[in-house]
């Protein structure tokens, strides 16, 4: 079992929760996971390490609640525990003095981009990040995200805050006012990383995303987690899960994460009419 040290929700279905978890504290480097049991029945949940506390020995994780898991998690308050975590996981970010260096983030997609951005400041770069939501409500890490920016953005959907339209406009705005960009990464929803990637594709800049198939143990056995990259598949629980932008099949991408709908569908109707339950007793 492991403790939960601090749970806050950042905006409507998202939590930051903070967990003792020592070992993976002081070995974690930028663009690495965790797996997660909520309990011993629990499915494993693929989760990005958003920061650690070597000191303190605690790994932190920020959750959406979409699914039956993700929204058990979030039900998890400070004093309570998982019963497992395992990690550090996957192949660290790919970290060097690039120049200008753009780090974008699609909603809980920021989350994930952070650890990153802070590692291309600690480098030496000149670092613009690009965070992303459909509405200000949404937007999550403003504040970590400016402090280790040279520039920062604010794009909203609805226009509701910061920049009116998508993270790929604001980019191709940067890309048009003549600024050199030496490197971008992008994470978040599937369709906004291909949007990202057709937007640097044309101009021949380093595109980096990092990709979220549907994982079961997290170390390449099951095979899950197939991606097709550069026309060969590769596991992105071990070879990533960030890879070239412009090599990606995105196609298969999304339809691979879209097998299980159907029973993802199912558990997560099932949980809420067990909760709906529980209220009412």
């Amino acid at each position: 079992m492991h403790n939960i040290v601090s749970a806050i929700f950042l905006a409507e279905n998202i939590k930051k929760i903070e967990i003792q978890a020592p070992r993976i504290a002081k070995k974690r480097k930028a663009g690495q996971f965790v797996m997660i049991r909520v309990s011993e029945q629990g499915e494993r949940i693929p989760l990005t390490i958003a920061g650690s506390d070597p000191e303190k020995g605690t790994v932190t994780i920020i959750v959406q609640g979409m699914g039956k898991s993700t929204r058990e998690l979030n039900m998890k308050e400070a004093g309570d525990t998982i019963h497992d975590i395992v990690g550090p996981l996957g192949t660290p970010s790919h970290i060097e003095k690039f120049g200008t260096a753009v780090s974008i983030g699609g909603g809980v997609g920021t989350a994930i981009a952070y650890p990153t951005a802070v590692a291309l400041k600690e480098a030496g770069n000149y670092v613009i990040t690009i965070n992303g939501a459909r509405t200000k409500d949404l937007v999550i890490l403003e504040k970590e995200m400016r402090a280790v920016s040279d520039e920062a953005f604010i794009t909203t959907d609805d226009g509701s805050y910061g920049f009116h339209g998508f993270v790929t406009q604001k980019l191709q705005e940067l890309i048009d006012s003549g600024r050199t960009i030496d490197y971008v990464l992008a994470i978040g929803p599937i369709p906004m990383m291909k949007a990202v990637a057709e937007v640097t594709r044309p101009y021949g800049i380093h595109t980096v995303v990092s990709l979220n198939p549907v994982m079961v143990d997290g170390t390449g056995m099951c095979g899950g987690c197939r991606v097709t990259v550069d026309n060969e598949i590769r596991f992105a629980c071990v070879d990533g899960p960030e890879f070239d932008a412009h090599k990606v099949d995105f196609k298969n991408l999304s339809d691979r994460n879209r097998m299980y709908l159907g029973e993802e569908q199912q558990s997560t109707e099932a949980f809420s009419h067990k909760c709906r339950l529980g209220h009412q007793q």
